[in-house]
């Protein structure tokens, strides 16, 4: 049989013969499916002047030239030696003495797989082995190509290419495992022819993935018609996509100190890398499926949402998770001043953190001043008074704990005389008590009129007393009284009058401070029976006697004066106008009413 009846269209690619130096033309590839056949078509030439007699050739295998030994494939000269692997399964089709060197090989197996060389045989010493050479390739399954990555969502194109060049066994193509798959659309299968006339047949699928076809099953497989063989090649989907964050796992709430884990996982191909973040700041990154990210005592300052970022090369997803932690309340916070003049209006808010908002109390002496079912009071003064002074405590409370802050509210006022303060005479000495009230501290000193005197600290007549105290609730001047005003700080002053002393003697208790001042007269107090036993039974009568005298002289002496000029004043009595507990400053000041008069021994 002639290589031009058996498959003329490859002749027709190869160059025609028309005499010139040695030359030959074959595929320089070739491939056929293990069990089937291979025609290599081959053309050769030789220079014109050589004219042989006869032309023969033969086929080497591995190498051209015969001093290698190379086994002989095949050969045109009947009855030469023929390597045994090839006995049977090869033959030269052309007749060589029309430049024709097509090979036919069946049976193929991968021993046989390899260089095919040609050398011609002109006879005598024109013999010429061709360096031109092809090169067999012996398949057991078609060729499946795929792109080199599958992306899920974009188009992609599957071939399969498998070997057709044997003659009279023409192949069919088929896909398998491509049912289901997204705009799968298979094309009808095609010869192509490479260089030098090899052919193949090839079908092409389109389609579109998911990342659900990842690990798909996808074939491709050829049959021939008049042959039982069957030839199939298949291929996982590896099917890359973008990532996604399936899970967030951790707590909504935690109490301060207790240890969280936050979890994420996340899928996608390849394997994205997973990043934790907060308030855009990295806290932890790995690759892979899955990443924990550990708090190992919580604290306020880790409350906040996080975000579970997972990334690949074809995109990025992510998911959050918010965290509260709870904690008792902080320290409060006082705001506002604590110094108030008496009369002005006042308000110190305090405030606290803690989560649950806390509930938040004033308190002074264990009583409630003020509350409010929020983390901030404020306790408000429309006018304030001294009583108002004095320790408050701001206490917050929720369910995880409590705690208070303690401050001092002052309130400044000008100085107030309390009763308390008086003079005692005992002993042939005078001790006045000077006792005031006032915010800030007083400066205190005693004025002596009659001498135009001041004592105040540094003399040596001038003492403060050791009880000294600040004031507070209730009565704390230490004087007693009704008007001893609450609050402020209460400085006693002493002050001792030894020498000789003028029969009326007249003591003032003045006092000062950056709120204003106060003066007033000092009361004297004669201790019970002083002043009788001093002068015994009988002066005792004789005085009685001289002041029931003076007595009844001053009552006549007023009758006759409103008798006679009733449209006249009555002259002052002692001690002025009865409305002012000062007495009037006159020549020789009158003692005031409430004053007592104190003669010394």
């Amino acid at each position: 049989m002639s290589l031009a009846g058996v498959l003329p269209p490859l002749l027709l690619l190869l160059p025609a013969a028309a005499g010139g130096p040695w030359a030959a033309w074959m595929p320089p590839s070739i491939a056929g499916l293990e069990g089937t056949c291979v025609l290599l078509p081959c053309r050769f030439d030789y220079p014109e002047e050589l004219r042989p007699a006869a032309v023969h050739g033969l086929w080497y295998f591995g190498s051209p030239y015969p001093k290698s030994y190379p086994p002989v494939v095949a050969r045109s000269r009947p009855g030469g030696p023929v390597h045994e692997s090839f006995q049977g399964r090869a033959r030269l089709l052309g007749p060589p003495a029309a430049r024709d060197c097509s090979l036919l090989l069946t049976g193929l197996s991968p021993e046989l797989a390899g260089r095919y060389y040609f050398r011609g045989d002109l006879g005598g010493y024109n013999q010429y082995s061709f360096s031109e050479h092809a090169t067999l390739e012996v398949t057991a399954e078609p060729s499946l190509e795929l792109p080199a990555e599958l992306v899920a969502g974009a188009e992609a194109e599957a071939t399969c290419r498998v070997p057709d060049n044997c003659p009279g066994l023409g192949p069919t193509l088929g896909w398998a495992g491509a049912e289901g798959l997204p705009g799968a659309a298979a094309a009808a299968a095609r010869p192509e022819e490479g260089p030098g006339g090899s052919r193949a047949l090839v079908a092409r699928l389109r389609f579109r993935p998911r990342p659900a076809d990842a690990g798909r099953r996808l074939a491709c497989r050829a049959a021939f018609a008049n042959a039982s063989l069957a030839f199939e090649a298949a291929v996982a989907l590896d099917v890359q996509y973008a990532p996604e964050v399936e899970a967030v796992e951790g707590p909504a709430e935690a109490v301060e100190g207790a240890a969280v884990e936050l979890g994420c996982a996340a899928g996608g191909r390849p394997p994205p890398r997973l990043a934790w973040l907060r308030a855009g700041q990295l806290l932890g990154e790995a690759a892979g499926g899955r990443l924990a990210l550990r708090l190992p005592r919580a604290a306020p300052a880790h409350a906040g949402t996080y975000v579970c970022v997972a990334e690949n090369r074809h995109g990025r997803h992510n998911r959050s998770l918010e965290l509260r932690v709870r904690y008792p309340p902080r320290a409060p916070v006082v705001n506002g001043s604590a110094v108030v003049a008496a009369g002005e209006a006042a308000a110190v808010a305090c405030g606290a953190e803690g989560d649950p908002a806390p509930w938040v109390r004033l308190l002074r002496g264990g009583r409630v001043v003020a509350a409010a079912p929020e983390p901030r009071v404020t306790l408000e003064l429309a006018a304030a008074r001294p009583e108002d002074a004095g320790e408050y405590l701001c206490l917050a409370e929720n369910r995880y704990g409590r705690r208070a802050t303690a401050f001092n509210l002052t309130v400044e006022f000008a100085p107030v005389v309390l009763p308390a303060s008086r003079c005692t005479a005992a002993g042939g000495a005078v001790q006045c008590v000077c006792a005031v009230a006032a915010s800030p501290p007083p400066a205190v000193a005693f004025e002596l009129p009659s001498r135009n005197v001041t004592v105040g600290p540094g003399a040596a007549a001038f003492a403060f007393a050791p009880g000294t105290r600040d004031g507070g609730d209730g009565d704390r001047g230490g004087g007693g009284g009704g008007d001893n005003p609450p609050g402020g700080v209460t400085v006693t002053a002493l002050l001792t009058l030894r020498d000789a002393l003028e029969p009326r003697l007249a003591v003032l208790c003045a006092a000062r401070n950056a709120r204003g001042a106060a003066a007033r007269q000092l009361r004297f107090h004669h201790p019970d029976g002083l002043v009788w036993a001093k002068v015994g039974p009988v002066g005792a009568v004789v005085a009685f006697a001289v002041v029931i005298a003076v007595v009844c002289y001053v009552s006549q002496s007023r009758r006759k004066k409103a008798a006679g000029s009733p449209e006249a004043p009555p002259p002052p009595g002692p001690g002025g106008d009865p409305r002012n507990g000062q007495a009037e400053r006159r020549t020789a000041p009158p003692e005031p009413p409430e004053y007592a008069e104190i003669r010394l021994p």
